[in-house]
């Protein structure tokens, strides 16, 4: 029987923030699954994921394929043992907990390239904020001694105002010959990323490993935004969650 592996994305896929849970989950039915720094809880499961992470741990593993950092990683507490892809698909990390060296050495050398148009934009971004007054800044996600991406967050959580940096400060920098990074922006979540950077490389990758040590094997992708799509394009089956970005472009658009 063919081995069976799901990549799955994490925040607002198998997990979200108490906003995002919902009425019908039910506080009572809620348990953590994330933590901040501090150790006070991130994000919650509903008695649906938590039933649909048992159904596909029974017979499948789990690949988490997520822009969480490794620290970030390290707060999810939920039972993973396999693989991981991290940073937006920068880092591989292997069974063991060791980063994939040759993968980490090919993107570093990537984004050292790309740390150049980071930082440029980065100026750019905190002084669109100066100017308007937008309270938040351009911050580097940093790790394995690594730039990867810059993240924008509103610090009041309307989401809107991000749309408007977009459109005002981030676009059109990209626009004025930097065609080399992309945008994603998911609720309160403004990232800007090289075009190098992408998870559906690293999937590619650690599908390479694993047909490497199981021949052939089945995988499924699984992802709540637009940025997971090609990642799980790159596997066999695709599974959406309902009510998220992702569903809000395909299935539900239908």
């Amino acid at each position: 029987m063919l081995k069976k592996f799901l990549f799955a994305d994490l925040d607002d896929t198998l997990f979200q923030t108490f906003e995002k849970c919902g009425p019908l989950s039910g506080a009572d039915l809620l348990e953590p699954a994330a933590y901040y720094k501090d150790g006070s809880i991130c994000s919650y499961t509903t008695r649906a994921q938590r039933a649909f992470l048992s159904f596909v741990q029974d017979g499948m593993t789990v690949i988490p394929t997520t822009a969480r950092d490794h620290d970030g990683l390290k707060r999810v507490h939920l039972p993973f043992d396999s693989y991981a892809i991290i940073n937006y698909g920068g880092v591989v990390l292997r069974p063991d907990g060791h980063a994939d060296r040759p993968w980490l050495e090919q993107t570093r050398a990537a984004m050292h390239a790309a740390l150049p148009g980071l930082q440029e934009l980065a100026r750019h971004i905190d002084d669109y904020c100066s100017r308007t007054g937008f309270g938040g800044r351009a911050r580097m996600i940093e790790d394995f001694a690594t730039p990867f991406f810059l993240v924008v967050k509103d610090p009041d959580k309307r989401h809107e105002r991000l749309a408007t940096v977009e459109q005002e400060a981030v676009l059109p920098w990209i626009a004025d010959g930097h065609g080399d990074y992309c945008v994603h922006r998911n609720g309160n979540n403004l990232a800007i990323l090289p075009k190098t950077l992408d998870k559906a490389n690293a999937v590619a990758r650690v599908t390479e490993l694993l047909r490497a040590e199981h021949g052939d094997i089945v995988t499924f992708g699984m992802g709540d935004s637009r940025s997971d799509a090609r990642f799980m394009a790159a596997c066999d089956y695709a599974i959406v969650p309902r009510a998220t970005q992702l569903a809000r472009l395909t299935v539900e658009a239908l």
